[in-house]
């Protein structure tokens, strides 16, 4: 169950699944999922996501979340996107920078279980 305490509603530039994390997109106020490790995160889709391209879709960028596993998870563990916007473990190579959405509450077996997430949006290095 999650605890937002900051949900903006922002453009879908393409669909947005729900659980997946997001970035910005080429456009002020658009978003697009995540798809890759150094991509400037900014929250996480509501249950609902977007499916229609220029439709509005809510992004938790604070508070309790919840993300879609891209592989399983320990609890505890540092979150990144994977290239479908999903949340794995973050993993890179020394010197490479990645972005952060938070940390895993719980732990997730495999892809496609939801997870709850300390939203904490930054970016580290391998």
């Amino acid at each position: 169950m999650s605890t937002p305490t900051l949900i903006k509603s922002y453009v879908a530039e393409a669909a947005v699944l729900p659980f997946r994390i997001v970035k910005c997109g080429t456009a002020d106020g658009n978003v697009v999922q995540a798809a890759a490790a150094g991509d400037a995160l900014i929250g996480i889709a509501d249950n609902l996501g977007q499916a229609t391209i220029g439709a509005r879709v809510d992004v938790q960028q604070e508070g309790i979340g919840e993300v879609e596993a891209g592989a399983a998870v320990t609890r505890g563990a540092i979150l990144m996107s994977d290239g479908s916007g999903r949340g794995i473990t973050g993993t890179a190579a020394g010197g490479t920078n990645y972005g952060v959405i938070g940390r895993a509450l719980a732990n997730a077996g495999g892809a496609g279980e939801i997870i709850p997430v300390a939203i904490s949006i930054g970016q580290a290095q391998g």
